[in-house]
């Protein structure tokens, strides 16, 4: 058996191990109680793990409403303009149609042909003597209200008239039901 002696006293092997243990047990307690870690703040510690009150949530939720209050009304009203963007887009592709429509035959097609002239080969008169194959257009649009563009040859403002009735369908209206002509274009 070994013996150590300390402070002038001799001990077992296991007895200096036992006091050691303690000492180091002391030593690192009085570690923890100086240093700045709390004990809620430890990342072991239980209470660390905790979720949000129902006060913090409700708050969020608050913020979150009057964002969405506040925003929401400047995004949807956008959809009708966006719309209206959309129709005056599409109403200049059916006249760059057009416009090559008549450079190929000489004139547009009648009101009669209509705007399908510009998807397949038209019968009737004006005769499409010289009409691409493949066609003007790929198909035939709609607004973006899903009705038909109106077309008529001649026009009351020119060699035709392209129409879009907007979003109510019906001649005339304000704001987003107003029509929309190629000659305002």
């Amino acid at each position: 058996m070994f013996r150590f002696t300390r402070n002038k006293q001799t001990h077992t092997a296991n007895e200096y191990a036992d006091t050691n243990e303690f000492e180091s047990n002391n030593t690192m307690n009085s570690l923890k109680s100086t240093t700045a870690i709390t004990p809620a703040r430890h990342p072991r510690n239980k209470q660390s793990k905790r979720g949000f009150t129902l006060l913090e949530l409700m708050v969020v939720l608050v913020i979150l409403g009057a964002l969405i209050g506040l925003i929401a009304p400047n995004i949807l009203g956008r959809a009708d303009e966006a719309k209206v963007t959309v129709a005056k887009t599409q109403m200049r592709d059916v006249v760059n149609a057009l416009n090559l429509y008549k450079l190929d035959n000489g004139n547009f097609p009648s009101t009669a042909q209509g705007l399908e002239a510009l998807v397949s080969k038209p019968s009737g008169f004006p005769e499409a003597r010289n009409w691409k194959s493949g066609g003007y257009l790929s198909k035939l649009p709609k607004d973006p209200w899903s009705n038909d563009f109106v077309y008529v040859s001649p026009g009351s403002t020119g060699d035709y008239d392209l129409i879009s009735l907007g979003s109510d369908g019906r001649e005339g209206g304000d704001d987003d039901a107003e029509d929309l002509s190629s000659s305002d274009l």
